[in-house]
Order: structure tokens, then C-alpha cells, then sequence
């Protein structure tokens, strides 16, 4: 309440002024210092600001009920508020100057037309003005959204030229079934993990490179922007493009085609982990199996293990020749030396044939399309070895697969690339490294290094380098960007308020552990280092009417994905924009 206690000037203010008119002047006074603006209904003042404001006046709070904030007393009110402030009424010329203002500063990274309208009232506030009536905040919005959008478009135009302007307008062009097909193609997923969702997968950013996107066409760009675009084109079917102006048709193709090459990238790249680890996993198994079934065919071999671990426990001081030998026998043990290194060759090439067979036939067809569309490059010197691997792939991609080796002349990196239990899988016995197992080896090095983000992909999105993770637009907009986290600027204050809600945690839970109210957390320990353990927690009772809401759908509509319910019912009200960062919900006046 203290924000809204009169302080000395304000009693000089309210000095000529009884009964209802001084309980309506003083409450206008303090709205106006905190809100920057006059209430648009009496319920906009909180009942518990009017109650504390009365006792202060020595007036019923019911009469602020009888204030009008109409007519001529009303305006003298204001008046006499905005000049005991230093505000000044809107003008045309203000209105002007904010919807410019809006339209370089806020439309460019705020979409959300709950926070321009606050931005304009801070400005307003800023600049010392009343913020017109709500009709003319409409408009002042509108028109600066009209001018960042014009603006938008014909930077966007510029980027692209004649030529690319021209590609994307064909998509639209009446009677194209090949550029309808496309943005079709577009819209789609890639669906499940398999090669032939990889190959379509292909040959759609194929299609969609050819329309020759400039690189770094929305760099620039707040992500939101350029993802409310194509969140706009998605929707929409070829006529709908054509219904629109040519400015906002080019600008919604281009966010279209350029946000669904980034995401297919993505997509491509999801793909190539998630095959490579089937691959892998695939070659695993068989390699596992093949070991099992070799160490079985040594006869006798479990029993002489168990006799030779006896002897080794009960005699551990004992040399080699007293306690071992005579369990087992010298020339037992020396035939089976012999017999291993018999085998070992044998073995060897089992395993080599083992893995090319288990992959060989599956993943070739993806490899040179793959190296082909994606563009893989590394600024960490430590996975170099990986990318050289990569050129000698993408070098041997498009030679026949019965050429079994690599040349003698080409390296074929081992240290970072090949595992160290896999090299006798990958080399023979004469020192010649065989392509398919170590094309597999050079997958599974690429797939761990591209999961670390050590290996980034061209023109992706989530897989791009982590040096462009940062928004485009930053730098030029910090401000924007730390409040969007709420978050401060000044990093002592970021690190003072960590520290205050780190201290204030543990004395909170120091104390529940002391008087008992922690819930059945307890300190332990665990391996010798102490230990927090949190007891499982009881499921909640089920609310109250949920299954009867079930049974009516199910009834209507049988069963439904709740995520298209979830998708429909926003696109229809917009809920979501009410939902802020942490799962708090923004409270709208009425």
C-alpha cells in the first residue's frame, strides 16, 4: 500500500477538494503515477487501494462508486494530474512519432500484442505523455505494425533479387502442379526412421535449394519474427498466397522455404544418428554373438578356466610351474596357446565379415547422397581426425562397393575415429584397411560428435554451430532479449540474486530438516559422501468429473491425438499468449 499513500505535494493537490471528488482525485493521482496512464473503468483500482486511499481522506469508500470519469470535472482532474506531473496530452505528431518508434524498436522482436501495447505505455511514460484512449492505442499499434511489416517485406525482397523473387512466385502461380507439390512436400514430415524417409528426406532440401535462398537472408532477424511467418505460410494453400499483396506473398514464401530447409537439415541430421545407431547396435549384436559362439567351441575350455582359477586363489604365492601346471598340465596349456593363435587369424576375418554383412546391404544407399546434401565442419582441432575420415568417405562414395580395401595411397586416420577393441575388425592381417567396417566406425565417431555439438551441420537449426546459437538480432537488442528471461543486464546483480535464492533455499530446507517438516527428506550417506534422499511421492487422487470428460470424448469422438486437440484449440483462441516463461499465466483486465 505504500505506492499508493499521498505524500506532501499530493496533499496540496487534494486540499480544495471533499467527500467523493477528493477520494476520486487522490485514487487518479496514484493510478496514474504507477500505471503512466488514467483508468479506463473505476475497476481497474484495486478494492483494497480504494479502501486504504478512504481511511486516509476520512471518506466512505463506497462514495468512490459515485466518481465519474466523465464530464467536466473529470477533465479538470486530469489536468490538473498531468501538469502536477510534467505530462502532456497526445497529439496527432505524438502518435506519429510513437508508431515509428514501435515500428524500428519493438515490432521487429516483440510479436505479442499484449507487450507492444506495454512497451508503448512505458515509452509514453518515458516522453512524458498521457497514452491516448484505447481506440487510438489500437491504431497507433496497427499503424506500426503495418509500417515494420512493409518494412520487413521489401528488405526481404532486396536480399532475394529478381531471380529468386521470381522462383518463389512460381510455387503460386496458378496451374503449377510442380510448385504446388513442393509446398506440399514441404509441410510434411519426415515420419518414421528408416532409409527410404532419409532418401525423401533428401530429395526434398534438394528441391529446395534449387530456389537459390541467399545465405543469411533472416540472420538479422529475431527467431519469433521469422517463425510467426511461417507459422502464417504453413497454413496456407496456394490460393491464399495468391490472395495476399506480392510483398507479403515473397516474404511469406521465403520465411516458408528458408525455415523448412533449416528444419529439414535438422531433420536429415535426426535421421543419420538415429540409423547410425541402429547400425551400430545391429553390428554389435552380431559381433557379440560371434564371439560367444567361438569362445564355445573350445571344449573343456570352462572347466580348465575353473581349475586354473582354483589353483591360482589357493596357491597365490606359489610360482607358476608349482601351482598351475600340475592341475592343468604344461603341454594342455600349450596346445591351447597354439590352437588360439591357429584361430586368431580365422577369428579376425569372421568378425570383419560379420560386420560388413550386417550393414552393407542397408546403409550404403544412404552414405553418398547424405555426404552429398550435408555439409559437415568442425572448429575444434581435436575431432580434425573425424572430418578427414569424412573426405576419404565422401571420396570413395561413388566407387563400387565390391572394392573390399582403401588404396595404400589414401591415410585412413585411426586414433579419434576407429575403437580401439574394433581395429582388428577394421585392418587385416596385411595391414590393409577394409572400407565397410570403417565407414561404419567413421558413422558412429561422426554421430558422437555431432551429438556434442563438436561437429555442426551447414544450415541447420538445432545442429548449426554453437557459435550462432546466439539470436541475430542480440546484439542490438539485449535489452529485449533479458527481459524476455527476466533477467538483469549487470551481471553482479544476476550473480548477488543467485547467491539470495541459493541461501534462502538451504536455510529453508536446514530448517524443515531440524523441526521435521521436510516431507521425508533426509540427509544419508552414500559411498562414504553425503546424501539427499527424497521419498517417492503418492500419486494424486484423480479430479473430480475427469473420467465422465473422457467418456464424452471418447463417445463423441472416439479416440483423438489430445496434441491436435492442444495445436486446434490455440489456433482458434490464442490461449498460449497468456502463458508466460515458468508456466505462470498473465492476468488480463477485464
Amino acid at each position: 500500500m505504500a505506492n499508493w499513500t499521498l505524500v506532501d505535494g499530493d496533499w496540496d493537490l487534494v486540499a480544495n477538494k471533499s467527500g467523493r471528488t477528493r477520494l476520486g482525485f487522490s485514487l487518479l493521482l496514484k493510478f496514474f503515477e504507477l500505471e503512466g496512464r488514467f483508468p479506463d473503468v473505476l475497476e481497474e483500482v484495486p478494492p483494497a487501494a480504494v479502501e486504504y486511499v478512504a481511511n486516509l481522506m476520512k471518506v466512505p469508500a463506497a462514495d468512490f462508486a459515485k466518481y465519474t470519469l466523465v464530464g467536466r470535472t473529470a477533465e479538470y482532474h486530469r489536468k490538473q494530474i498531468r501538469e502536477a506531473l510534467g505530462f502532456t496530452p497526445s497529439t496527432v505528431a505524438d502518435e506519429k512519432a510513437l508508431a515509428e518508434w514501435l515500428a524500428v524498436e519493438v515490432c521487429p522482436v516483440e510479436l505479442v500484442e499484449d507487450r507492444q501495447r506495454e512497451a508503448l505505455l512505458v515509452e509514453c511514460r518515458a516522453r512524458k505523455i498521457e497514452p491516448p484512449g484505447r481506440t487510438r492505442v489500437e491504431k497507433v499499434l496497427a499503424a506500426a505494425r503495418g509500417k515494420w511489416e512493409k518494412t520487413f517485406c521489401a528488405r526481404t525482397i532486396g536480399r532475394l533479387g529478381k531471380a529468386g523473387t521470381a522462383r518463389l512466385l512460381s510455387l503460386v502461380a496458378e496451374d503449377n502442379e510442380t510448385g504446388t507439390a513442393l509446398l506440399a512436400a514441404l509441410k510434411r514430415d519426415p515420419g518414421a526412421v528408416g532409409l527410404e524417409s532419409l532418401l525423401t528426406e533428401i530429395t526434398k532440401f534438394n528441391d529446395v535449394r534449387k530456389l537459390g535462398l541467399p545465405d543469411g537472408l533472416f540472420t538479422d532477424c529475431s527467431e519469433k519474427l521469422v517463425a510467426a511467418w511461417r507459422a502464417r505460410a504453413i497454413k496456407m494453400y496456394p490460393s491464399d498466397f495468391r490472395d495476399t499483396s506480392e510483398g507479403v506473398r515473397i516474404t511469406l514464401l521465403a520465411a516458408l522455404c528458408s525455415s523448412r530447409q533449416a528444419e529439414i537439415t535438422d531433420a536429415l541430421v535426426d535421421l543419420l544418428v538415429a540409423l547410425v545407431h541402429k547400425i551400430n547396435a545391429r553390428a554389435e549384436r552380431r559381433v557379440e554373438k560371434q564371439l560367444t559362439a567361438e569362445l564355445k567351441k573350445v571344449r573343456g575350455k570352462e572347466d580348465i578356466l575353473f581349475k586354473l582359477a582354483t589353483a591360482a586363489v589357493d596357491k597365490p604365492d606359489e610360482v607358476v610351474r608349482r601351482a598351475l601346471f600340475p592341475v592343468v598340465g604344461e603341454k594342455t596349456l600349450r596346445e591351447l596357446v597354439a590352437e588360439a593363435k591357429a584361430n586368431e587369424k580365422v577369428f579376425k576375418a569372421k568378425v570383419r565379415t560379420t560386420l560388413r554383412s550386417s550393414c552393407s546391404s542397408y546403409y550404403r544407399q544412404m552414405l553418398p547422397p547424405l555426404l552429398n546434401t550435408l555439409g559437415f565442419k568442425c572448429n575444434n582441432t581435436t575431432y580434425r581426425p573425424v572430418m578427414d575420415a569424412m573426405k576419404l568417405l565422401k571420396k570413395y562414395a561413388d566407387v563400387d562397393g565390391k572394392t573390399r580395401f582403401y588404396d595404400a595411397g589414401d591415410e585412413a586416420p585411426m586414433d579419434g575415429v576407429v575403437r580401439k577393441d574394433w581395429r582388428e575388425a577394421v585392418i587385416d592381417d596385411k595391414g590393409k584397411v577394409e572400407r565397410i567396417p570403417y565407414e561404419l566406425c567413421v558413422l558412429v565417431a561422426l554421430r558422437d560428435a555431432v551429438r556434442r555439438r563438436e561437429i555442426y551441420v551447414e544450415g541447420a537449426a538445432r545442429w548449426r554451430n554453437p557459435e550462432d546459437d546466439l539470436p541475430g538480432d542480440f546484439e542490438a537488442t539485449r535489452a529485449v532479449h533479458y527481459a524476455a528471461i527476466r533477467q538483469p543486464l549487470n551481471p553482479r546483480a544476476f550473480i548477488a540474486d543467485l547467491k539470495k535464492r541459493m541461501t534462502t533455499g538451504l536455510d529453508q530446507l536446514s530448517g524443515a530438516l531440524t523441526d521435521g517438516s521436510a516431507g521425508g527428506v533426509k540427509v544419508t550417506t552414500r559411498k562414504g559422501e553425503p546424501w539427499i534422499t527424497v521419498p517417492k511421492l503418492e500419486p494424486l487422487a484423480e479430479p473430480t468429473g475427469l473420467q465422465n470428460l473422457k467418456d464424452e470424448v471418447v463417445r463423441r469422438w472416439g479416440v483423438l491425438d489430445l496434441l491436435d486437440v492442444l495445436k486446434n484449440s490455440d489456433f482458434l483462441t490464442g490461449f498460449t499468449k497468456g502463458v508466460l516463461l515458468g508456466g505462470r499465466v498473465r492476468a488480463h483486465r477485464p
